[in-house]
């Protein structure tokens, strides 16, 4: 990448079939969809693709088939989140060896009763960093449980020669970006949003450059970004309160399967099953998704019409 990535940048889901087997071709459908939602870059094997219930080999078969499909159409971020620093190495090296243009790490947790430190953290990603020439997106995110200090955060940026991007999703991202703009300065390169883009209006007034929602409705939701960066902040607003009712009952009420299902609806994939312990949505739940995904004629419910 030769200049920051501005915009919207979603995670994909991973589709299966309805008897749990990964569904490849489902995976590649995907991928169109979102890129003809006009993103501007995809993360892979985030939380919101069910990195968590996917073998080793999957994980392997989902990221070669997701980057040679996409084939540089769009920057492609491929998680590579694990407790063992040995493990992040390796799944980052692969991932630069099949054309990733950027890895995404949470810190290293597992469960409540082992995290590491400040200094366990920055070795982590310095780690990483001296095994990769691409950059690294840190994920502060409230499933970790790791408390990432601003000045921690703003050290990795300085002191960590590929860690420049952030997606903030604790509470308070707002005040937690503004504070780490100020501290990092010009080696923050993408201060970005997260939580389906619940806070975005509030992130982008504190710096925030772009956001990274789930692949549900981004045609709708990149001009909220767009607007606000070339300066039209009424019409920013305006968009993200049109926006607003679908964000919420996605990010409360669905989670993870909004996409799926809306993209089941759509013709995109063929099932929108997710893997135990998961259960599927309610029929209340789901119809009230698809009513707000019609009323706003998202391109994932008619793509593969």
């Amino acid at each position: 990448m030769t200049h920051p990535i501005t915009g919207i940048l979603p995670v994909v889901p991973t589709p299966f079939h309805d008897d749990g087997s990964l569904d490849l071709d489902g995976v590649r459908r995907v991928l169109d969809c979102t890129i003809d939602q006009g993103v501007d870059a995809i993360c892979i094997l985030a939380n919101y693709s069910e990195q968590f219930v996917l073998s080793d080999q999957e994980r392997h078969d989902v990221m070669k088939a997701s980057l040679e499909h996409v084939a540089g159409r769009v920057p492609m971020i491929v998680t590579v989140s694990h407790y063992y620093t040995g493990i992040v190495q390796d799944r980052a090296k692969a991932a630069q060896s099949m054309g990733a243009d950027m890895v995404m790490m949470m810190p290293p947790y597992h469960g409540a009763g082992l995290r590491a430190d400040d200094t366990g953290v920055f070795e982590h990603y310095r780690a990483v960093s001296d095994a990769i020439s691409i950059p690294i997106m840190v994920q502060d995110a409230p499933i970790s449980g790791v408390q990432l200090s601003v000045p921690l955060l703003a050290k990795m940026a300085k002191e960590i020669a590929n860690v420049s991007y952030f997606k903030m999703e604790m509470p308070f991202a707002a005040d937690k970006l503004a504070a780490l703009i100020d501290a990092g300065g010009d080696d923050i390169l993408g201060p970005w949003d997260g939580e389906e883009a619940a806070t975005l209006f509030a992130d982008l007034e504190a710096g925030c450059t772009a956001t990274m929602t789930s692949a549900l409705q981004c045609e709708h939701i990149r001009p909220i970004v767009t607007h606000y960066l070339n300066g039209d902040v009424e019409a920013a607003f305006k968009q993200w309160q049109y926006c607003l009712p679908l964000i919420n009952h996605e990010n409360r009420q669905c989670g993870l399967r909004a996409t799926k299902a809306v993209m089941k609806e759509g013709g995109v994939i063929k099932s929108d099953h997710v893997r135990h312990p998961q259960k599927p949505m309610s029929p209340r739940t789901r119809d009230r998704l698809l009513s707000l995904a019609s009323d706003m004629d998202l391109i994932a419910l008619k793509w593969g019409k």
